[in-house]
């Protein structure tokens, strides 16, 4: 509105200035060259009638060519004066009136969750806050991406988030948290604008590179997020777990009882059976409750779906029982070479995934296009030639740590086509990347804006994530919709697709879990599930 302000300022001065010239040259024209002298007032009524295209009045028809092209060019000077307006001042006006018009600040919102920028991992925050009623705003400093969040139907106001007044406007004193997600540098001055004007606040901040945590929390951060950091060890997790009998990191639910993430290994007997004919229940006694098939997550899963290298099984049992099914999804024996995991990519994720090999004895190689200190091989991560450097033909595993999902959805096709029994672990930066990445022939895949936004939703919500890493969601959360029905009745799996695995009742853990089992209002449910199930089942029961 400033700038329109401006323009029209400009445009009516300079447009007086010209009316005012052309008056003055007319006026000395027609004594000069028509010998009919004009006052000037009259002069000016002739000139603005030429602009207006209202008349010439008395004076025409003109006794000399000199006031004739006068007159002319004070035709098209004046239709050039209107032609120059409709860009320069109508057309943005209409532009304007008719364009939507986002909220500068909210009323009357408390208790709520002040969300600054947004992003695809602040999206996955958003879904979990309207999962668990919780209010938010998104404060947006870019006008038109506020324009798209506000069109999309999202709470969201254009100011800036590390400006006293841009929270204010977001009601921060009344918030119940501030979540600083936009860069190490901005948040770190997010979080110092939230300290100085709601002391009380909750203030969660997500760093990019771990070693700056320190001074997010000498700002004043009540949490500070390293989601890089779990992500990275997360897939060498993944990797260690591959070469070994030895169960990886397991989700504890009650006393020997737990629950585990499963990767079929591309050779195992498994692949090609479908669950039912691999009658996992029978030959190791666990029970599978969701598995993930080409990144899509079915709860419960389907007998007749076929397992394939790279399919994931969500289970639980025992350890005797997790410790027998890690042997049927184990590939067969394979001989490998001296770096048996490729890392592609060296930045946080990478460095993470080359530490946790490191520690546990695994040989590695390590490729990225710049030739950082602990880069084995310089090189486009992309081109088969920079692989084969490397030695993918004879490695186990790739991890795929590269911050670009379009880069690792190609990789991914590279590695698989050069080498169609390796092992490929993936990171992808947004939660739609996921399933492309699986298609271009990963066997595992991890989401950072999925981790991002679990993590931030833990830190706000009174909701216990038991853990942040996996592909699905395990949660303790009470449900009193389900007081006094049994879990048959409810039809929990066909209502949200979420399996409640265990029940804690007057402090045990009850894990075996039949349909007459009846919910009592003071139960705590660990159910599992994707985020959309895990809200789904918030919304239904919670």
């Amino acid at each position: 509105m400033e700038t329109w302000r401006r323009r029209i300022t400009a445009y009516v001065v300079g447009l007086l200035g010209v009316i005012l010239l052309y008056a003055i040259v007319y006026d000395a024209g027609m004594t000069a060259f028509d010998g009919r002298p004009r006052t000037f007032l009259q002069s000016l009524q002739v000139v603005v009638e030429t602009f207006t295209t209202t008349g010439f009045g008395s004076d025409a028809p003109w006794q000399s060519p000199q006031m004739t092209v006068l007159v002319i060019l004070m035709d098209l000077t004046g239709v050039a004066l209107i032609f120059l307006a409709l860009p320069a001042l109508v057309f943005p006006l209409l532009e304007d009136a008719l364009s939507t018009t986002v909220p500068d600040s909210v009323e009357g919102l408390a208790d709520h969750v002040i969300v600054c920028g947004f992003s695809p991992r602040s999206a996955v925050l958003i879904e979990e806050l309207d999962a668990n009623d919780v209010a938010h705003v998104i404060v947006e400093p870019d006008r038109d991406r506020a324009t798209d969040l506000y069109e999309d139907g999202h709470t969201v106001i254009h100011a800036a988030p590390d400006e006293t007044a841009g929270l204010l406007a977001a009601n921060v004193t009344e918030a119940r948290a501030v979540v600083a997600d936009v860069s190490d540098e901005i948040d770190t001055s997010i979080v110092l604008t939230a300290r100085e004007v709601a002391e009380d606040v909750t203030v969660v901040s997500v760093v990019e590179e771990p070693d700056r945590a320190r001074y997010h929390e000498l700002a004043g951060a009540d949490e500070v997020l390293s989601p890089r950091a779990l992500l990275g060890e997360s897939l060498a997790r993944k990797v260690t777990t591959a070469v070994s009998t030895e169960l990886g990191e397991t989700i504890e639910v009650g006393e020997e009882f737990d629950i585990v993430e499963f990767p079929v290994r591309r050779g195992s007997e498994l692949v090609g059976q479908t669950l039912a004919e691999s009658g996992l229940r029978e030959r190791a006694g666990v029970n599978v409750i969701g598995a993930w098939f080409e990144g899509e997550f079915q709860s419960p899963p389907d007998p007749s779906a076929t397992l394939t290298g790279g399919t994931v099984l969500l289970v639980t049992g025992r350890e005797p029982q997790l410790e027998r099914l890690k042997e049927l999804t184990l590939a067969g024996v394979r001989q490998f070479g001296a770096g048996e995991t490729l890392v592609l990519g060296y930045g946080e994720v990478g460095r993470k995934v080359v530490g946790a090999l490191d520690t546990a004895g695994l040989p590695h190689t390590v490729v990225d296009r710049e030739a950082y200190d602990g880069v084995d091989v310089v090189g486009d991560v992309t081109e088969p030639a920079t692989l084969e450097r490397a030695g993918l033909a004879d490695g186990r595993s790739v991890v795929l740590a590269v911050g670009d999902d379009t880069v690792a959805e190609f990789a991914t096709l590279v590695c698989r086509d050069a080498e169609p029994d390796v092992e490929i672990l993936a990171r992808a930066e947004g939660i739609e990347s996921v399933r492309k990445i699986y298609r271009a022939g990963a066997d595992y895949v991890l989401s950072l804006a999925s981790i991002t936004g679990r993590m931030a939703a833990s830190a706000v919500l009174d909701e216990e994530v038991i853990a942040l890493d996996t592909q699905v969601e395990v949660v303790r959360t009470e449900a009193p919709a389900l007081a006094g029905e049994t879990l048959g009745g409810a039809d929990v799996r066909a209502r949200t697709g979420c399996t409640v695995v265990a029940v804690e009742r007057d402090g045990e853990v009850v894990t075996n879990l039949g349909p007459d089992y009846r919910v009592r209002e003071t139960d705590t449910l660990i159910i599992a599930g994707t985020d959309e199930g895990i809200n789904r089942f918030t919304e239904l029961l919670g």
